[in-house]
């Protein structure tokens, strides 16, 4: 969306950015009664913080089917505010929004598991213990239980980020296009296996589209060299 970021206040003349507090009431004064002093930025990024703390408090005094239910409906307002865009520049798809996105369907898939064995216990538990933080095991952690959480969660994000970028670049040159034309297929592939893939190729596109963002964001050409091969070494592997 477009907004008037900075803005100032009627009643007293504080000025500030509402990219900062997400509101159009004066930090100073209280006011509702602001106006626009500046025309408008695109502008997708929210202000929600994301704290698993209170999630993390249950696991002594609830069942860890509730506490995984919990943890994946903990996500869901941090991920409904996530945005990428920035008064109108382009922000890079962070660890936190992959973690976040995967806890939330890896919480929900242990919760269902009427036996879950210990490494389905211990990955669910490392995730809680990390995602706020942006941590994530490693592809090579993941059980097999949870590749299609891992794929989908990596889809979902991408994708988002995918439909961000259209935002701020109308025109690709060719390599880009071509990059963006190749991560269109990946995305669909992967959603038509419902996410089951081996996590290590899943973790590719994380890595190719995070080149992208950063060749949009610095126009650095090795970047989107590096996304270009990794996303050629994905159609190899079909």
């Amino acid at each position: 969306m477009k907004l008037r970021g900075r803005r100032e206040c009627q009643e007293c003349g504080e000025r500030w950015s509402y990219f900062e507090t997400g509101e159009i009431t004066c930090p100073a004064c209280e006011s509702p009664r602001s106006i626009a002093i500046e025309g408008p930025s695109e502008h997708t990024a929210g202000t929600a913080s994301f704290d698993l703390t209170p999630v993390r408090t249950l696991i002594d005094t609830k069942p860890l089917r509730e506490v995984a239910d919990a943890a994946a409906d903990h996500t869901r307002p941090y991920l409904r505010a996530v945005g990428f865009i920035e008064q109108n520049e382009l922000q890079p798809l962070d660890e936190t929004v992959l973690a976040a996105s995967e806890l939330r369907r890896v919480g929900r898939t242990f919760g269902r598991l009427l036996q879950p064995t210990d490494a389905e216990t211990q990955y669910f538990l490392t995730l809680l213990r990390g995602a706020d933080d942006g941590e994530r095991p490693a592809p090579e952690e993941v059980p097999e239980t949870f590749y299609p959480e891992r794929g989908l969660a990596i889809t979902a994000s991408v994708s988002m980020y995918r439909s961000e970028l259209r935002r701020v670049v109308n025109e690709p040159e060719p390599t880009l296009d071509r990059a963006l034309s190749q991560l269109d297929t990946h995305l669909k592939r992967v959603n038509a296996l419902d996410g089951e893939i081996n996590p290590k190729q899943s973790e590719r596109l994380v890595k190719a589209v995070q080149d992208i963002g950063e060749y949009v964001r610095s126009d650095d050409e090795t970047a989107l060299t590096r996304a270009v091969e990794r996303l050629d070494s994905l159609e190899r592997l079909e």
